[in-house]
């Protein structure tokens, strides 16, 4: 199967060819977790880009001699098959208990239908069971010692700086100044950090074929026998994880072009002139200059009335209707000399009367002319932006700092949800279809997403009502977005025969977020770490542990996973012995914490804390935090360990609407696993979903995989048709 849908037009293919000088490892702050962004690079050098020229015009030139070889591989792979297709779809975050009860009130009759005529299970996560870590265990079949993923982020072991944990950006390492210009004379070197190869790169060495959907941590996209579009850490056109931007008249927040930054974007003061608004939108700084001048690309805003307004960018008009989004906007941002930088974004106008007010979603890479490889091949995204049109590539998309931070509402937060879970859609509808033998997976982002930001309506006491009021008619979000899911798998079962194995999974289940523990907070208080002369009066706010005194600390924290150890030889001011003293150090703080209670609310906050050194193997395992705290049911890291703040106090209520999450103790939030076909197991794990889709293609699974093949039966579903919910109204 090949994608089909037209290639680009000449002028896109030279454009291209012109942006492979454009070279960039830029970082940022602000990301969707809170975090440092994964940087940005563009393409290669020319020479690269005639080289990936020739190879593509040789596979074209052998195609004929490739088919034949891949189909005899094909024939031999499926001739120990018991089954013609899988598919896996994805939900991230669907819980049990949600899920228990909108089936006991018979409101996922597609979901039931799976339960009924195959099964229903709870599925066991990662360790500790955040996505990046629990994808990457799906993915692998391994624990977090095998494939490297422990946390979103993990720490740069000679400054202690925050970075990314999945994926690293550098730019080429040869270049060539021209006076103020810079020209790349190398490729980016675009990292993806974890460790282990998917399971479906297993199935293409056998040779079956696989098409693979938003997984998160696959970017980079790796080569394997299939299509890949990348998921989570794909980074948008300033090389954050997700920058939003808002421009308004009223006062307050930075009066610069370059804006103020809040949490995961900026804000920009603007004024009217004649009833129209100028200003730019921003992009990363420019690769093909010695100074790093940030790339810019103006547009002016014409008022009309409060509720409509027009839009002028790169030569094009787009009209503006107050509370509604536009379709995605492309936006170009000039580099060089016939050097161009291709993105999309949407826009909300937000009030355009007396005042004007406007959103501008983060900067998402052009899935039809990517700056970045985003898929595999690279082709891909463009076939699916041909066949669909232009669709959401950052890894996360679903702008909820936006939303925590008051920039936009809870409806147009749903909006964009709703918008991307169907661009998913429509991809793996057509996926389905033109993969007649072999897999598909596909991940929805929807379900973790509304989940982290709605929890608050589940929970009338959460202090994030207590400090917003919420109003008396609640959306009941949660509730319309399972049985948008269930729609979906409708559609899914509509289309697949009885010969095709389907599986629903969640990677953890989800549960209240009321109350942040700071564990650097609680490290301090107990002699563990120290902190600089001048705390709190000088240094309280700093972050990135900046505030810390590390030749005098033995611990630490960072990201939502847990606690590091200031070792010799490993952190760049270690001074914990790494032999009898550190193992002592863990045993000693992973008691303690599990000990630790919130007494002004007379309740455990810890229900454990893991020595990893026990619950990891493998290569990895000196690279995790030495301790992962699994938190009780309300609490979780506080937002300020995420980013190495320290702050006063060791308890912190969360008044964001982020409320509801499942960084706890793993036991607490299992996921799900519903399938078309009985499955004969006790205690499926997430790791044994890789293992079980090899056995069922007839192949065997590595042995370093921890998970092992579940006991899927041979026997095809008996049930009806399909029960599609149509009730699809955000």
């Amino acid at each position: 199967m090949g994608p089909r849908g037209g290639s680009r037009r000449p002028s896109r293919t030279a454009q291209l060819i012109l942006t492979a000088a454009v070279l960039l490892a830029a970082s940022n702050s602000a990301l969707g977790y809170i975090g440092p962004g994964a940087g940005f690079a563009v393409g290669g050098s020319l020479l690269v880009m005639f080289t990936a020229f020739l190879s593509a015009l040789l596979a074209l030139v052998t195609w004929p001699v490739r088919w034949v070889f891949r189909a005899l591989r094909g024939w031999r792979a499926f001739a120990r098959s018991r089954t013609k297709k899988v598919i896996v779809i994805g939900m991230d975050g669907m819980d049990p208990t949600m899920a228990d009860k909108y089936l006991a009130e018979g409101k996922l009759p597609n979901f039931a239908r799976l339960r009924d005529q195959g099964c229903y299970k709870r599925l066991g996560t990662s360790t500790p069971a955040v996505s990046p870590v629990a994808w990457s265990t799906f993915q692998t079949g391994c624990n977090p010692g095998k494939h490297n993923i422990f946390d979103f982020l993990t720490r740069d072991k000679r400054t202690y700086a925050p970075k990314l944990s999945s994926v690293e950006i550098r730019p080429s390492a040869r270049s060539l100044r021209l006076g103020k210009f810079i020209l790349p004379l190398g490729k980016a070197d675009i990292r993806l950090l974890r460790g282990s190869k998917p399971f479906w790169s297993h199935l293409g060495r056998h040779g079956v074929f696989s098409a693979v959907l938003r997984v998160p941590i696959t970017f980079p996209p790796e080569k394997f026998r299939g299509v890949q579009l990348s998921g989570m850490c794909v980074p948008d056109l300033r090389g954050t994880q997700g920058m939003f931007s808002f421009y308004t008249t009223r006062t307050g927040g930075d009066t610069t072009i370059e804006g103020e930054e809040q949490t995961g974007g900026q804000r920009f003061h603007v004024s009217r002139n004649n009833g129209c608004i100028r200003s730019e939108l921003i992009g990363a700084p420019n690769p093909l200059r010695i100074d790093g001048q940030v790339l810019r690309c103006p547009f002016t805003v014409k008022c009309r009335d409060g509720d409509a307004a027009e839009l002028r960018l790169n030569g094009d008009k787009y009209k503006l209707t107050r509370g509604v989004y536009t379709d995605w906007v492309p936006v170009v941002f000039k580099a060089g000399a016939g050097v161009k930088v291709h993105g999309i974004c949407k826009v909300l106008l937000i009030e355009s009367g007396e005042e004007f007010s406007l959103y501008v979603t983060p900067i998402n890479l052009d899935p039809a002319s990517p700056a970045m490889p985003i898929s595999h091949p690279r082709v891909f995204s463009t076939y699916l932006a041909k066949r669909q049109g232009p669709f959401a590539t950052l890894g996360l998309a679903e702008d909820s700092w936006a939303l925590n931070e008051g920039f936009i509402d809870d409806e147009a937060f749903i909006g964009q949800c709703v918008q991307y879970d169907s661009e998913r859609e429509a991809m793996l509808l057509d996926m389905l279809d033109k993969v007649r033998r072999g897999l598909v997976v596909c991940v929805f982002d929807g379900t973790d997403r509304i989940q982290h930001t709605f929890w608050r309506e589940l929970d009338p006491d959460h202090p994030a009502n207590v400090q917003t009021h919420l109003p008396a008619d609640k959306t009941n979000a949660i509730e319309k977005l399972y049985q948008r899911m269930d729609a979906v798998i409708g559609h899914v079962l509509g289309q697949i025969d009885d010969d095709t194995i389907l599986m629903v999974i969640s990677d953890h289940g989800f549960n209240v977020f009321r109350y942040g523990v700071d564990l650097n907070r609680w490290l301090a208080d107990n002699g563990y770490l120290a902190l600089k002369a001048g705390y709190p009066d000088e240094l309280a706010g700093r972050k990135h542990l900046t505030a810390v005194h590390f030749s005098k600390t033995r611990a630490y924290a960072l990201g939502l996973a847990g606690i590091y150890l200031n070792l010799k030889g490993r952190e760049a001011e270690g001074i914990v012995d790494p032999g009898d003293e550190a193992a002592e150090l863990r045993a000693e703080i992973a008691e303690k914490l599990s000990a630790l209670r919130d007494h002004h609310r007379d309740q455990s906050a810890i229900k454990r804390a893991y020595n990893a050194t026990k619950i990891y193997r493998g290569p990895y395992t000196n690279e995790a935090p030495d301790i992962v705290v699994g938190y009780q049911v309300g609490y979780r890291a506080s937002w300020e360990t995420a980013i190495g703040q320290v702050t006063d106090r060791v308890f912190h209520n969360n008044v964001k609407a982020w409320s509801g999450d499942h960084c706890i103790d793993p036991s607490l939030v299992p996921g799900v696993l519903f399938c078309n076909r009985r499955i004969d197991a006790q205690h499926p794990h997430l790791s044994d979903i890789g293992p079980t889709v090899l056995n069922l293609f007839g192949v065997d699974a590595p042995d370093y995989m921890d998970g092992r093949p579940l006991a899927v039966s041979d026997a095809k579903p008996t049930a009806g048709p399909a029960a599609v919910n149509e009730n699809d109204e955000p």
